[in-house]
């Protein structure tokens, strides 16, 4: 609302706020005491009890500000913890349930109800949790009061989504002790819990501090643990056109057992189909989830004779009713046999010969040819629905630390890396249809070059290898950015992990040194790893099945060890003694490590994630910061078994000097980058970010080998269909 206010008045008052905004606008009853006018407020608590936590996280609702004084052992005779809040007055609030009542009425109306009867409703539950949810926590019989308390969440959340009617004090104090408990409750207790947890003021507890050390690191290391944060997504129920998501039911904790007898619409296309004379065996898959949902179909459908001339990949919809299934390996099934009651409509049927994709094992290298079918394959969707989860976890990750997102052009006049490996930009070119004849390229008589003055753009252009030194200006204006988006490389490759189009996660961190740069980029890993964990797991398990023997647990090792960091010095010394194990065998001081020994130093040396840095400077890009030996930039890879190089990053030199030296050194124009030098110029901050290729997360995260088969339409030499 306040960049909203201050637009309206740098536009002269052209405009008015949207009747939306105006609407959905803080309501002012939550204003009777703002953080500035509150009195100071101390906490007193143990620091491992769940009171503290709930009152953390109402704080953070209600927007105050508050300090806090460790009380170890703060429990009553009953083993009931006793937590104070002391008032600026010098009054004391003991007790949990009081102090929540506190917050959210005299701070935060809406916390504690926003009408008489909700407040009742906040009330009635802060003493269940007092009553028989905390006790049974502490006995270390959660089971018991898990039990007990899904039973009223059911009758509570019948007709309203949360407890007070809006989040209140009761979702928090109820949500923190049954965290982790989402599969033992029903399933509106489950949907509940995760709309609670999902809240900001939940996730934003877990995550520590990026920046804070200084300093250019020494020596081989381990770094300091970053625990991986667990999110859950929330899974989503209905889409368009009415009908249910397979996964909303198949994925439920109990496989969906808890939704028998419903009468549900599903639509999707069939995997096979079992024909007998009174049922047809539909199995039945809308892209959601691994598993398919079978659909019986009894003879007395309209259309039933329609149906049994039908195969592999046609299109229905179909409303039924979910029943516990006799079959083994699925828990409920839709039955549809009730002319007045269901109903059953064929989207598409065709002849089943010409179909390409069958329920058999497809090989890679025939799906990638019909790569406008092969999201059909369990394979390729197992692998989009990842793709879209680690997009969202991306952004969630740098959203929730504070990151703006920044758009960098995809055409640019600049070479980030100074590879000179571009696609060229142009409009000199005559239309394919044309001979070259009839518009022959313009040329400078002085040099005999094409002359690009006469191009679109005045100069050479050329589609971006990285987002980086676009996103750097904003880096020097605004602290921490990212860009997420499309890159491109004109290297003639054919292996595994090279793409001509690709997507790169680009981050820059403010007052940043190389220290910081690795401790955000572990954290970032890992907590995309643990958020597949979280949130992918029937894909996962797919993958660990059909891809990569031992896939899940080796995520887990991911996440759960701190990442060594060695010099690149140090890791040379490493591999010398191996030499005889590589192609390349000429290992030495000033070489580029290739993807077998970053994989040898990862997977048989130090068995282990690695951060390699300070680099030869003649090995990297001109924008690395210089150490002080002269030899060595503060640059940094990440590398990881099974993939090699996943993450490369630097401080970026901030002195004017020392950049303008470097340019020159690697042979490119000044001027070219006067916009650049400008930033050092004119308040020049150190400052230091990485990139990391989205697909090769992709390849780290399913175990799936060639980069080709994670993105959908893979661009490469030679190869630009569909």
């Amino acid at each position: 609302n306040r960049d909203l206010e201050f637009l309206k008045g740098s536009c002269q008052n052209s405009f008015t706020l949207p009747n939306a905004v105006r609407e959905t606008s803080v309501p002012p009853s939550i204003f009777k005491e703002t953080a500035e006018a509150m009195p100071d407020l101390v906490l007193k608590a143990d620091p491992n009890g769940p009171a503290r936590r709930m009152i953390i996280i109402s704080f953070k609702l209600a927007k105050l500000t508050f300090s806090e004084q460790p009380k170890p052992g703060s429990t009553s005779a009953s083993g009931v913890e006793v937590p104070e809040l002391i008032l600026e007055t010098g009054e004391t609030i003991k007790y949990t349930s009081a102090i929540l009542r506190y917050i959210g009425r005299v701070v935060s109306g809406s916390l504690g109800g926003e009408s008489f009867l909700d407040e009742a409703f906040v009330d009635e539950w802060l003493e269940i949790v007092d009553s028989k949810l905390l006790p049974a926590v502490l006995k270390g019989d959660d089971a018991s009061g898990v039990e007990t308390v899904s039973a009223l969440l059911e009758e509570a959340l019948k007709s309203r989504k949360f407890l007070g009617g809006e989040l209140s004090v009761a979702d928090v104090a109820a949500a923190v002790l049954l965290e982790g408990c989402a599969g033992k409750l029903s399933s509106a207790g489950s949907s509940w819990l995760e709309r609670v947890l999902d809240h900001e003021a939940f996730r934003s507890t877990a995550p520590a501090s990026l920046g804070g050390t200084s300093g250019s690191p020494s020596g081989a290391t381990s770094s300091v643990a970053v625990p991986a944060q667990s999110v859950k997504a929330p899974v989503a129920e209905f889409s368009s056109g009415g009908r249910t998501r397979l996964a909303a039911v198949l994925l439920a904790p109990d496989g969906g057992k808890s939704m028998t007898g419903s009468v549900v619409t599903v639509c999707g296309w069939s995997r096979t189909i079992r024909k007998q004379k009174q049922f047809c065996f539909v199995e039945l898959t809308d892209g959601s989830c691994v598993p398919n949902l079978q659909c019986v179909v009894d003879a007395a459908m309209p259309e039933f004779e329609k149906l049994t001339k039908c195969g592999t990949g046609c299109s229905f919809r179909f409303k039924g009713t979910l029943i516990e299934s006799p079959a083994k390996g699925q828990a409920v099934e839709l039955t549809v046999k009730d002319p007045e009651l269901h109903s059953m409509q064929i989207y598409g049927s065709f002849e089943a010969a010409g179909y390409p994709i069958s329920k058999a094992h497809h090989s890679v290298e025939f799906l990638r040819e019909i790569a406008h079918l092969r999201p059909r394959s369990n394979l390729i969707g197992a692998v989009a629905r990842l793709r879209s989860a680690m997009a969202m976890a991306t952004h969630r990750f740098f959203q929730d630390r504070g990151f703006l997102y920044v758009h960098t052009p995809i055409l640019t006049a600049n070479d980030c890396e100074g590879a000179g490996e571009m696609f060229q930009v142009t409009t000199l070119l005559p239309p394919v249809d044309e001979k070259s004849s009839e518009k022959p390229l313009p040329v400078d008589e002085k040099t005999g070059l094409v002359d690009y003055s006469k191009d679109f753009f005045h100069k050479p252009a050329f589609l971006t290898v990285s987002g980086q030194l676009a996103v750097e200006n904003y880096c020097c204006a605004l602290s921490d950015v990212y860009t997420f988006g499309p890159t491109f490389r004109a290297e003639k490759s054919y292996t595994r992990r090279h793409l001509a189009e690709f997507w790169m996660i680009e981050p820059e961190l403010a007052f940043a040194d190389l220290n910081d740069d690795m401790d955000c980029a572990e954290a970032y890993l890992k907590f995309c790893v643990q958020y597949a964990l979280d949130n992918c797991k029937r894909d996962l398990e797919f993958f660990d099945l059909r891809v990569e023997n031992g896939l899940i647990q080796r995520l887990q090792d991911l996440v759960s060890k701190p990442f060594a960091r060695v010099p690149y010095t140090e890791a040379v010394e490493m591999l010398m003694p191996h030499a005889a194990n590589f192609e390349d065998t000429n290992i030495h001081w000033g070489m580029d490590m290739g993807s077998e020994h970053e994989r040898f130093l990862t997977e048989t040396l130090l068995k282990q994630p690695a951060f390699v840095y300070n680099y030869p400077k003649e090995i990297k890009a001109f924008y690395m910061r210089r150490n002080e030996d002269g030899k060595t930039v503060a640059a940094m890879d990440l590398l990881v078994p099974k993939i090699g190089e996943v993450i490369g990053g630097s401080q970026r030199e901030e002195r004017l000097e020392e950049l303008d030296k470097a340019i020159e050194e690697k042979g490119l124009e000044k001027e070219a980058y006067w916009w650049y030098r400008d930033l050092r110029r004119f308040g020049t901050v150190p400052h230091s970010g990485f990139g990391l290729g989205f697909e090769r997360l992709l390849m780290l995260i399913s175990g799936v080998e060639n980069i080709k088969d994670v993105i959908p339409f893979p661009r490469s030499t030679g190869s630009a269909e569909f």
